[in-house]
């Protein structure tokens, strides 16, 4: 109950906070607080009002935009690893995101090597059918 509560409250913060319209109030607010300053005389209370807003506001703001970006990295990684999972790619990837930093980059090195090497193989192809196709119109041209 109070998950699903947070959820829907983390979604709409992000989702407003994320909105020009915000930004504006924002600006607003600064652009308020600082012709105000000759009013308060600059004094230390009125600092104090922009300080200790920003402070929590940013405060907050932290926790929510954390929750939705973890939300959204394991919503993406779920629909990767289904991808995987219903493909031809292998399915020992499913999960690597538990795995180490050096565990994870020993497989991308891996993986970088393996392309690298499909990458040659599909060029050394394309030459010899490059090869193949100039001596084929050779020998076309000498009949």
């Amino acid at each position: 109950m109070i998950e699903k509560l947070f959820t829907r409250v983390a979604n709409c913060v992000a989702h407003l906070a994320g909105m020009p319209p915000t930004f504006a109030v924002c600006v607003l607010i600064v652009v308020v607080w600082a012709a105000t300053g000759p009013l308060f005389g600059f004094s230390d209370t009125w600092q104090l009002v922009i300080n200790t807003g920003t402070t929590i506001i940013t405060f907050l703001m932290v926790f929510l935009i954390q929750n939705t970006q973890n939300r959204d990295g394991a919503a993406i990684q779920a629909k990767l690893d289904e991808l995987i999972r219903v493909g031809r790619a292998q399915n020992h990837f499913i999960g690597i995101e538990h795995l180490t930093e050096s565990e994870v980059e020993e497989i991308r090195d891996k993986c970088e090597a393996a392309a690298k090497r499909h990458d040659r193989k599909i060029a050394e192809m394309a030459a010899k059918k490059a090869v193949a196709g100039k001596a084929g119109s050779k020998k076309k041209a000498a009949a």
